[in-house]
């Protein structure tokens, strides 16, 4: 259910405690997790430049390697540090993760000088049900609680832009069920789920997202983004969308040299041009 260390071999530090150990809200030894961590990718001498949170996908369930690592080295080589979300996952429910992914981006920006990221560029990135997380991050946030005893709990966790990939952006008609129920129970209530549907949470405040999809997803079906893309669109949100027309669901950097991943597999150049062109 947790990160593997195996599979964060280059991380460039020790992971990080979101919360001092032993202070993390809501949480129960009795599921058998760690704490909530952020494992560090970050480029040696660089300083000011721009910081992505990666959350892995997994159904809310676990947390799949390969959206994982690979995906923070890419984006190092991008020229963006990076960190690795170790957030809860079932039996956890709603809103555990969610603080989680709200700490890290408060966590990442109260530390920024330290890692050498400019505080203005933090975003958040997520695959599939990681891509719920995210799309979540960039429409329930705070901007900073003035009068918090813990001095990171007093910057805000609003990301200044959003990646969802495959993301299950929506908990409503076409929804991927297993993240849904995962993460709310079954036979959650339809207003908790439009609560937890980025589409209908949208608004002036939203930061800027890149989102791409493939159209043959079965597994989350492309209109998770396009109905997204509308919401953004209706409210001047900048935003950007690629639906590439083949690929199964959950192919992370699209690498791997079949036809589908032919087309998306420029994706993270695509995001990272997003980034760098926002006013």
């Amino acid at each position: 259910m947790h990160l593997n260390t195996e599979f964060m071999k280059n991380a460039t530090g020790e992971k990080m405690l979101l919360w001092e150990k032993g202070q993390t809200p809501l949480f129960e030894e009795k599921f058998e997790q760690l704490e909530p961590s952020l494992y560090p990718y970050l480029l040696e001498g660089k300083k000011d430049i721009g910081a992505i949170i990666v959350c892995p996908g997994g159904g809310y369930s676990g947390k799949a390697a390969h959206e994982a690592e690979p995906i923070a080295m890419r984006f190092n080589e991008l020229g963006f540090h990076a960190f690795v979300l170790d957030y809860r996952v079932a039996p956890y429910k709603y809103p555990a993760p969610l603080y989680d992914v709200n700490r890290a981006v408060k966590f990442v920006r109260y530390n920024a000088e330290k890692f050498g990221v400019d505080p203005k560029k933090i975003y958040t990135l997520g695959f599939s049900a990681g891509g719920h997380l995210a799309s979540m991050s960039v429409t329930h946030y705070d901007k900073g609680i003035a009068d918090s005893l813990d001095p990171i709990e007093r910057v805000s966790s609003r990301p200044d832009a959003g990646i969802l990939c495959y993301g299950v952006n929506s908990f409503m008609f076409h929804t991927h069920m297993g993240s849904c129920n995962n993460l709310l129970g079954e036979n959650a209530a339809m207003t908790q789920r439009a609560f937890l549907s980025s589409e209908y949470n949208v608004n002036a405040d939203t930061p800027p997202i890149f989102m791409w999809h493939t159209s043959e997803d079965r597994a989350v079906p492309v209109k998770n983004s396009l109905d997204l893309a509308n919401a953004l669109a209706a409210n001047g949100i900048p935003f950007a969308l690629h639906v590439y027309p083949y690929g199964v669901h959950g192919i992370g950097l699209a690498n791997e040299g079949t036809r589908y991943n032919e087309q998306a597999r420029f994706w993270p150049e695509e995001a990272a041009r997003f980034l760098n062109d926002l006013k």
